[in-house]
């Protein structure tokens, strides 16, 4: 919920072609790619490199987002946080399995 409010907020100013909303976009577009990765493909070491490219991506959405409204950028950091700790867990289960 809160990333769509952020999302809302920076489109209503920039609109959605917008960079913040293209990256905004991308890290939509990762998020769905590393649940593929890790649950249909079953390769977590993949998962993990993808998952640190949706963290990079999360961040610099939020670094964007802080730029265009402040509250935008703020409401993306619990986000950030739990793909911190997604990640954490993808490389336990990574290191586990190898």
């Amino acid at each position: 919920m809160a990333m769509a409010v952020a999302a809302w907020l920076v489109w209503r100013r920039n609109g959605l072609m917008a960079f913040p909303m293209q990256i905004f976009l991308l890290q939509l577009f990762l998020n769905l790619a590393w649940s593929a990765v890790f649950f249909g493909f079953r390769a977590p070491g993949w998962a993990f490199l993808e998952i640190v490219a949706l963290w990079c991506a999360i961040l610099l959405t939020a670094i964007t987002f802080i730029r265009t409204a402040p509250v935008a950028g703020c409401l993306m950091i619990p986000y950030l946080v739990w793909v911190s700790y997604a990640a954490a867990l993808n490389f336990k289960i990574w290191r586990l399995n190898s």
